[in-house]
């Protein structure tokens, strides 16, 4: 029997799992699909952990803690969430070890309502980096202008990051010398190069939906015909992006004092609509030297029927770049689709914080209810 997600690492696809909850670490969960599905990463968003925290009764007891002590909402999420991550470090430690600092590493996100407040943001990576205290946890940063800054201050400090929220090509270019700037300050302050790690996550299924979305608006034949290819095609773009970065003089200097590349990660690569084949996300996008976080819906799909042809990105450059040009023929306006992105990818994690804060402050609040009745 052939086993895809074996195959998909073979061609040099790291998979990792995006989710994770108290219930995967308790139960032996996620130790489970790092040891059968070949998983060796994780990563999180302020989704991931709302719906954990609302879908289950194993946070009880902390939050009756934290109850107790009069802890704000915000640092409440701080301390079920670090904890969290915390745990997964030490599932995946092994991995970490073993790939020498490679994989085996877990993404826990800077307060997304920072997101366009540079100094705020580096110093919330700084208390999540102290507060975890593990070598294989990854700060998410997204990857706005103001994010960029932040980005080279903690990899030049040897924090390792994941640059979240990325959709343009010309914004993965500007996360990439942001990437070289950090790797060449953590080198003047004399730090060990081969243990900053960094991935840079290109969102996929969404530019689909919304290109789609405009497609069908245009409705005509043509514009049908080119439905459900732009995210796989914009992906390969930046892969090609990150062949002409990491062949670079530049990146050499760097990578014979020890430095590890930052790797391109696929993320959003579920399918979002019915229609399309619900492993087009991994299976269209194996290249050497990527990662793809998948929930595990995904994971799952490719595991029971995905069909991996082995590499499916380099090579397709030009085909990749005409379809945009066929894309801009028709009235789809790139530069808009991704502006439109990365703001609407932002406001949802916010709206997501926020809606955890709630939940918390209503959980905490039913505590001290309870405590005062007694």
């Amino acid at each position: 029997m052939t086993d895809p997600l074996r195959q998909l690492s073979r061609e040099g696809v790291a998979i990792w799992l995006d989710d994770l909850s108290r219930q995967r670490l308790v139960s032996g969960d996620l130790a489970a699909l790092v040891r059968d599905k070949h998983v060796v990463g994780v990563t999180t968003n302020p989704t991931i952990f709302r719906n954990a925290i609302s879908a289950s009764d194993i946070y009880d007891e902390q939050l009756s803690q934290l109850a107790q002590l009069d802890v704000s909402a915000a640092e409440a999420v701080r301390l079920i969430t670090t904890h969290d991550v915390r745990s997964a470090c030490d599932v995946l430690r092994p991995i970490y070890e073993a790939s020498e600092g490679r994989d085996g590493r877990v993404s826990i996100e800077v307060d997304p309502r920072l997101a366009h407040d540079t100094a705020r943001t580096l110093a919330e990576a700084r208390l999540l980096w102290w507060m975890v205290d593990r070598p294989n946890l990854l700060i998410k940063i997204p990857a706005t202008e103001e994010g960029l800054p932040a980005i080279s201050a903690c990899l030049a400090e040897g924090i390792s990051v994941n640059v979240t929220l990325i959709f343009s090509l010309a914004r993965y270019e500007a996360v990439m010398a942001a990437f070289l700037d950090g790797i060449e300050g953590a080198q003047r302050a004399g730090r060990d190069l081969s243990r900053i790690g960094s991935v840079a996550s290109f969102f996929i299924s969404r530019v689909d939906t919304e290109i789609d979305r405009r497609l069908d608006k245009i409705g005509t034949t043509q514009a049908q015909m080119l439905r459900g290819k732009a995210a796989v095609a914009n992906a390969r773009l930046a892969y090609r992006l990150h062949e002409q970065v990491f062949t670079s003089e530049r990146w050499r200097r760097l990578a014979a004092a020890g430095a590890q590349p930052q790797r391109p990660l696929w993320a959003s690569t579920s399918v979002k609509d019915p229609a399309y084949d619900d492993t087009r996300y991994v299976v269209d996008l194996v290249a050497p030297g990527t990662v793809n976080t998948m929930p595990e819906a995904t994971l799952q799909a490719v595991a029971d029927h995905g069909v991996i042809k082995g590499d499916t990105v380099r090579g397709r450059y030009t085909a990749a770049r005409e379809l945009f040009d066929q894309l801009a023929a028709i009235g789809i306006d790139y530069d808009d689709v991704v502006r439109g992105l990365e703001r609407d990818g932002v406001a949802k994690f916010q709206a997501s914080w926020t809606e955890l804060l709630e939940d918390v402050e209503t959980a905490l609040a039913s505590h001290r209810s309870r405590r005062a009745s007694c």
